[in-house]
């Protein structure tokens, strides 16, 4: 199977289930149909940028580390709390489609969206274009488009 249907499954199984180490994902990837070794799957969690985290029971407390995906931004820098904030009360949903990122927003409400966006400074960005209640961003290539959207779409869901 190609690598990206990998990299999609191993995303999905991050998002799915506390996966704390390799042996973990690569035992998951396996029971997906994947045939992986481990270094296979090291060479995958770098490429996907994916970190450890502190994982949490029902009760909220910590009961060890899990891979999730990094949630910052290209340059490196977390996404700004005001910029984050912001985002999350004016984006209703994110997509993509190409190098095209576009993100709907609640009516009049997408010149702040599009505001919070180029203050960011990404370099991926090649330029917003804002409505009433959308925001299209062109960025450089399709996967930065992929990577911006889901990053976007995981600030406003959390």
């Amino acid at each position: 199977m190609p690598k990206s249907e990998r990299h999609n499954k191993i995303i999905e199984l991050i998002n799915s289930y506390s996966i704390e180490t390799q042996e973990d994902l690569t035992e998951h990837l396996k029971k997906s149909g994947f045939e992986v070794t481990q270094a296979t799957v090291s060479r995958d969690i770098k490429a996907l940028k994916l970190v450890k985290v502190a994982s949490a029971d029902e009760s909220g407390t910590r009961i060890g580390y899990k891979y999730a995906q990094n949630s910052r931004n290209d340059a490196g820098a977390p996404l700004n709390e005001k910029f984050a904030n912001l985002l999350k009360d004016v984006i209703v949903s994110s997509d993509h489609a190409g190098n095209l990122a576009v993100f709907k927003t609640y009516s009049g409400m997408a010149n702040a969206a599009a505001a919070a966006i180029d203050a960011m400074h990404n370099s991926s960005i090649v330029g917003s274009v804002a409505g009433d209640d959308t925001v299209l961003c062109v960025l450089r290539t399709e996967e930065k488009a992929a990577e911006f959207s889901e990053l976007i779409g995981k600030t406003i869901s959390e």
